[in-house]
Order: structure tokens, then C-alpha cells, then sequence
């Protein structure tokens, strides 16, 4: 996996694949998930986990590997940025 400079949170990638026309609500409704969670996601206050990526694939005809990878890339990024590790390498 390349290493991003501050990806984006893929709930933000995900307002710009959802219709300008459809509504929050109709949209949780196609991925048939509560308004709540679907909100929680699109302003990046939740992870898309496996089953939410498998319901993204289905519904928008993406790999359900696609936003697993931009969560991934999204944490590790952020994880970067707060914590600094103090770990030696293993000698061989």
C-alpha cells in the first residue's frame, strides 16, 4: 500500500458518489442502514467496516476492497500523526 499524504475519510469520498438529488435519508435507505449511521459516516464520525464496504459495493457497483483500502490508508495516516513509536528493529 503507497503511502498518501492526509488522505481523505472515505465518508467523505462517499458524499461525492451519493446524487446531489437524494437525500441522506433515501440514501440509508438503498444501503438499508439508519439515517443515523449513514450520517455518522459521511461526516467521518464513523468507520466504513467490512459489511458497510460490501453494502457500498453493492449499491454504487465499486470493489467492497475499495473503501476497506481508504479506511485502512485513512487510519494508518492518522495513527502516524499521533503517536510516534519508540520501536527498534529486530536484528536478523
Amino acid at each position: 500500500m503507497s503511502q498518501m499524504h492526509n488522505p481523505p475519510h472515505p465518508g467523505h469520498v462517499l458524499r461525492e458518489w451519493i446524487p446531489e438529488t437524494m437525500s441522506v435519508t433515501e440514501a440509508a435507505k438503498a444501503l438499508k442502514i439508519s439515517r443515523v449511521s449513514l450520517s455518522k459516516i459521511l461526516n467521518a464520525n464513523s468507520n466504513i467496516s467490512a459489511e458497510m464496504a460490501i453494502r457500498l459495493s453493492l449499491w454504487l457497483g465499486t470493489s467492497s476492497e475499495l473503501w476497506l483500502t481508504m479506511q485502512a490508508k485513512y487510519d494508518l495516516w492518522q495513527t502516524q500523526q499521533k503517536v510516534k513509536f519508540d520501536i527498534k528493529r529486530l536484528a536478523a
